[in-house]
Formats: structure tokens, sequence, C-alpha cells
């Protein structure tokens, strides 16, 4: 017969009762510390990129969006506001014009990466291609993305041959006399088919070098394509700019659609490994 010791069983070396007070007295259990058994609502710290729906004020996404898309709306609605009315910075655009202006072959050549039959065939491949790589691994909606940037592409005449009626700017002098340069078409067309070219290939490269030389090299060819019209005399310098600030609201967009669509479809596509939960 063992020894059998009256009263409450006593406590182990090295082990703790599940329901022992805190360190500091607190009382509750599990605690080693006097903070409460559960962060009440109010007391829970905010999402720390600033996603909408958090409790203000949270720096992060709101400014990365009034960047993205609030600030060069903005610009853009500046520039054309000064070309209608012919504002001072008017007089500016054309000091630049006549400092930059030296026509010669090679910059026509780069002016004509901004042509239709140039760009659109480029995007066009790339929508093939991603579109068949997503429809081959088995993406849910892998037709999404590709129709995203086929409708933006789609709203660059939509939008700029209206701005173009609106505006009715003359060219610059060492083109013949016509109306309806503001803003640059040419620039508009490079800017959407080259980045959303972009944004579609960019999730399918591994790494991250791959991804950074194929942003750096879209900025370049569309940094070409701007100075190219600007040195032939294509379009005044603000023409170019204000493609730029378009674009870069529409191409913030997609960029945006695409990203949500991605987190959409990881979300509500099972593991081969797990199948369906």
């Amino acid at each position: 017969m063992g020894d059998i010791r009256p009263g409450p069983p006593q406590l182990r070396p090295g082990r703790a009762l599940a329901h022992t007070t805190g360190a500091s007295g607190s009382g509750s259990p599990h605690r080693s510390d006097s903070r409460p058994p559960q962060t009440p609502r109010g007391g829970r710290p905010s999402d720390p990129d600033g996603r909408l729906g958090t409790t203000p004020p949270v720096p992060g996404r709101p400014t990365s969006l009034f960047l993205l898309l609030g600030l060069p709306a903005l610009l853009f609605a500046l520039l054309t506001w000064q070309v209608v009315a012919d504002g001072p910075l008017l007089r500016v655009d054309e000091r630049v014009s006549r400092a930059l202006v030296d026509p010669d072959r090679f910059s026509e050549l780069l002016a004509d990466l901004g042509n239709v039959q140039v760009a659109v065939p480029v995007l066009a491949v790339v929508l093939v291609h991603t579109a068949w790589r997503s429809r081959r691994t088995g993406t849910d909606r892998w037709w999404l993305p590709t129709t995203a940037a086929a409708v933006v592409m789609a709203l660059v005449p939509a939008l700029i041959v209206p701005l173009k009626e609106l505006t009715d700017r003359p060219g610059t002098p060492a083109v013949p006399p016509a109306t309806g340069y503001y803003p640059s078409g040419h620039t508009a067309t490079a800017a959407i088919a080259y980045g959303a070219a972009t944004l579609l290939l960019l999730p399918w490269l591994r790494s991250a070098y791959a991804r950074r030389e194929l942003v750096i090299a879209c900025a370049v060819v569309n940094a070409a394509v701007g100075f190219g019209l600007v040195r032939r005399g294509y379009h005044w310098p603000l023409d170019v700019v204000a493609s730029w600030c378009l674009c870069t609201v529409l191409l913030s967009s997609l960029w945006l659609f695409l990203s949500r669509s991605s987190r959409r479809t990881s979300a509500g596509t099972p593991s081969r490994r797990t199948g369906p939960s």
C-alpha cells in the first residue's frame, strides 16, 4: 500500500495550474502580466497598412490611393484648365518646347513607339500569352485580367478624342498648322499598352529582379516616347505630361482591380493538397 496523504494534491516542480493568478496579481488565468484576458474591441490596434474601415487616423492605404489616383487627376485638371484658359503655364510650355525641339530621325523613331500599329500589337501578344497561361494553370476567372486590360486600352480613344475636341490646342511650329494636340494620343497609347502589358506580366515573373527590370524597361520606353514627341515637335511638353497624368489614373485603377481580383481568386480557390474547406 502506498503512502496516502490526506489533503489537496501538491504542485509538482516546474508545473503550473491553468488558473493560477498572473504575476502582477491581476487574477486573470493564463496571463503573466496585468492585461485583461481579452482585448476589448475598442482597444484593438488598427490595420497597419491603413485599409479602409479601420479607426482613423490611419496612414497607408488612403494616402496611397490619393497619390495614385487623386494627385494625378488634380494635376491633369490643372493642366487642362491652363490650356483651355490660355493660362500663364502655356508660356513656360512654349519656352521649354523651343529649347527642346530639334527634329531628327532618332526622335521620330522614338515617337513611333507610341503608334497604334506598334504599341497595341505588343499588348495584344501579352493578352493572348497571359490568358493562355492562366487558363492552362486552371486559374479561376482566367479571362478577367486580360479583359480588364483590354477595356482600359479601349478607354484611351474614348477619353482622348473628346478632350482634343474640347481643348482644340494648336500644334508646335514644327508641324503643319492644325489643332487638337492636347492631350497626346501617342503618349497615352504607349503608356496604356506598355503599362498594361507590364501589369499582366508581373505576376508570372518569379524573381524580384526580373519584375524590377520589367518595370524599369516600361518606364524607359514611355519616357523615350515622350521625349521623341517633344524633340521632334509633334507635341508640346504639357501635352505629354497631361497624358501621363491621365494614364497614371487608368493604370493605377487597373492595378488595384487586378490586385483585388487576385486576392479573391487566391482566397476562393481550394488548395490541391487540402481540398475545399
